[in-house]
């Protein structure tokens, strides 16, 4: 069997957005890999198939799985056949982002002073006071720039008519940029002179891109400022992306042990003695920055970092308190956030979210359970959701009795059919649901976005579910000219 029989042997979903097939016909930006592909023997595709995963394995490209009793490193899974997007629908995709994030930023910096938007009651105060990561230890800060998301993961997906949905907010320490940065290597390897042939845009610059980013925030007018990746250590399920962007960007792996607080300043231990550090890029949650602030018991952070963050001395991207944005209770409000703070429509929509503070709104959700995704407000890597139509009688009733108890820590959203790409399984090409997170970058010039970002695979048949830790993987993700 050859390529081209693989292609035509493809049935894509009923009732589904498949982004290579439309009416039986390849769509224009898959043509070129349909050409490339379509000469090879299948038996040529499994060797590519078998050496991506021995490249994976060889380069330690790992994440776990903290559930797994039998072992918690696993190669990330990743299929061959890539995701292709014309560069008009990155070109909205990347608008959108770009707007969205803008309001993001001024809502932070909002929340954190005059609180000018729950005055003017376009989000109530108690959302915004029942939300655990409202950090109140950080009100009043002045940040760099006012910019208080430098590094972000807004997960995306499409629908049954094609139209792209802002799933996510990931705006503390959204991590998966190691993964789309080797995608593109190993696809690199095992289909050499591929991506020029179908002219795909680059993505090697995002290090770089980082760096700058980074730089830019030192409080400290200096030529070349001492900035460090501070991560909780090798047991962290992203450790493998903190060595990653350190050796890529050239910086300091750090953990907090290596640095020291003295005098509202931060240094770092070295051989040659004590180093001022400048910036942080932390990779460690809020709660465990800082134990004389937050959790006393941790031992990941650095005494007295708040203090020095507090005084201006040292940067810390992302900003404390971050993780008020990105609630999923506060997600349903963006849109609003938007008219508010830019006078502007949403170029990209949510999905139609549900708050379950009201008894008639979780009313009509209990009866519609069997349409309804309910998610845990707090809760991420596909950790404390329930799918209505998979579900049983007793997990539906569990989770009604929950939402009863404390509805604030759940949202529900109707059940979207995610758009279905080709994935290379067992020999034959079947559709598979995706979604979809670009990696922006805010900085004082802008906001700047890869062309691409990490497409996460729903590897299970019929599955919704993308997350790497339920049984996901993922494909390189194209941007090409036509």
């Amino acid at each position: 069997m050859t390529g081209r029989q693989l292609f035509e042997e493809y049935k894509a979903y009923p009732g589904t957005w498949d982004e290579m097939c439309a009416d039986n016909t390849i769509r224009p930006q898959y043509l070129q890999v349909f050409n490339d592909i379509s000469h090879l023997p299948d038996e040529l595709l499994h060797q590519k198939d078998k050496q991506a995963g021995e490249l994976f394995m060889n380069q330690g490209i790992t994440f776990t799985v903290y559930s797994d009793n039998a072992g918690i490193e696993r190669i990330f899974p990743f299929d061959i056949i890539p995701r292709i997007l014309t560069s008009k629908e990155w070109d909205h995709i990347q608008q959108g982002i770009s707007q969205r994030l803008k309001a993001l930023n001024l809502f932070l910096k909002d929340i954190y002073s005059k609180q000018q938007i729950i005055k003017d009651k376009i989000i109530p105060a108690e959302l915004i006071a029942t939300c655990p990561h409202y950090t109140r230890e950080v009100h009043g800060v002045t940040v760099p720039h006012d910019l208080y998301v430098h590094i972000s993961g807004i997960d995306l997906i499409r629908g049954q008519d094609g139209t792209f949905y802002i799933l996510e907010d990931n705006l503390r320490t959204p991590s998966g940029v190691s993964y789309m940065l080797e995608n593109r290597e190993v696809t690199k390897r095992i289909f050499p002179g591929m991506l020029a042939d179908s002219r795909v845009r680059m993505i090697n610059s995002y290090p770089l891109l980082l760096q700058e980013i980074l730089t830019s925030l030192s409080p400290q007018q200096i030529g070349n400022p001492t900035v460090v990746l501070l991560t909780p250590g090798v047991y962290n399920s992203a450790y493998f992306e903190h060595t990653f962007l350190a050796r890529s960007m050239g910086i300091p792996l750090v953990e907090g042990r290596d640095l020291l607080v003295d005098n509202h300043k931060v240094y770092m231990k070295t051989t040659a003695g004590l180093q001022q550090v400048h910036v942080i890029y932390r990779r460690i949650d809020d709660d465990y920055l800082d134990p004389l602030v937050f959790r006393p018991d941790s031992a990941l952070g650095v005494p007295g970092l708040m203090s020095a963050y507090r005084k201006g001395s040292v940067a810390i991207a992302n900003a404390v308190g971050n993780g008020v944005a990105d609630d999923k209770a506060v997600y349903a409000f963006v849109p609003a956030m938007i008219r508010y703070y830019l006078n502007e429509e949403p170029i990209l929509p949510n999905v139609p979210t549900y708050g379950l503070e009201e008894a008639e709104v979780r009313e009509y959700v209990f009866k519609n359970m069997e349409n309804m995704v309910i998610k845990r407000t707090n809760q991420s890597g596909g950790y404390g959701m329930v799918m209505g139509n998979k579900a049983s009688e007793k997990e539906l009733e569990e989770v009604k009795k929950a939402i009863e108890e404390t509805p604030r820590e759940f949202i529900a959203q109707p059940i979207i059919k995610l758009s279905t790409v080709p994935c290379f399984i067992d020999g034959k090409l079947q559709p598979r649901h995706v979604d979809l997170r670009p990696y922006a970058l805010c900085g004082p010039s802008g906001i700047k976005i890869v062309p691409g970002g990490l497409t996460r695979v729903a590897l299970r048949e019929g599955s919704l579910v993308v997350n790497s830790s339920q049984g996901g993987g993922s494909k390189d993700t194209w941007v090409v000219d036509l």
